[in-house]
């Protein structure tokens, strides 16, 4: 019985934005590409978020963990993946601002990068002159334990990204402390309060591109930033 070829599939070197680690990865396969359909197909967030992680452990060869990657991270590594698997280039529409016309471009997936602020945000934050918080950056292990239910709720997104509660005599960490428990801490935040999380939450790192447009039918110059992996695949 003749046994069928091997096809060899290449591979590619790419860095892990947080980490700064260079890790080999090779194109989605078909039998991976069905699971990422069947997933996007569902609208289930957990579903999406299982099939990413899948396709990253497959297509990192298992060298990397994908739970302990950051959200940046998971989208930039998706973006490359996209870009060795399907191709380097994405055809998207911009609306002008002015006057709703929409243009089409193609954008070189390989120009987009890991935005990052020019002062990084301070992930200890002194709530009151007792008490204070530190925070995180949102891991893929994080995003896939909320509740698809709760994916809106600005309580449990706090949550998600508090690493530790401390007082003057103790430090209390969040994975020890029961989401209700959690929940009730946050619920007591002031407005001042929440706002120096959210400062934290909205300078996370992110890809971002800005492409910049004149319009055909009223010539407003024009500049749309697109931001997070839907954006590119809309």
């Amino acid at each position: 019985m003749n046994i069928l070829p091997q096809l060899e599939v290449p591979t590619y070197n790419v860095v892990i934005p947080s980490t700064k680690t260079e890790v080999s990865i090779r194109p989605f396969l078909v039998k991976e590409e069905k699971i990422l359909m069947v997933a996007q197909e569902s609208n289930n967030t957990k579903q999406v978020l299982s099939a990413m992680k899948d396709i990253i452990n497959a297509c990192t060869f298992n060298k990397v963990d994908s739970n302990t990657l950051t959200s940046y991270d998971v989208e930039y590594l998706f973006l490359q993946l996209r870009a060795i698997s399907v191709g380097e280039t994405a055809d998207l529409k911009f609306k002008c601002e002015e006057c709703g016309t929409e243009a089409e471009a193609t954008i070189n997936l390989k120009e987009i990068e890991v935005w990052r602020p020019a002062k990084p945000a301070e992930s200890t934050i002194q709530l009151t002159d007792a008490v204070g918080i530190t925070l995180k950056s949102l891991s893929l292990a994080d995003m896939s334990n909320i509740d698809s239910n709760d994916e809106n709720d600005i309580t449990e997104n706090i949550a998600m990204v508090i690493e530790s509660i401390f007082d003057e005599n103790t430090v209390y960490l969040a994975k020890d402390s029961s989401k209700e428990e959690l929940h009730n801490f946050i619920n007591t935040l002031t407005h001042g309060q929440l706002e120096k999380i959210q400062e934290f939450l909205n300078d996370q790192p992110k890809l971002s591109y800005v492409h910049k447009f004149d319009c055909a039918s009223c010539a407003h110059k024009n500049e749309s930033t697109l931001e997070g992996i839907q954006s590119f695949f809309t």
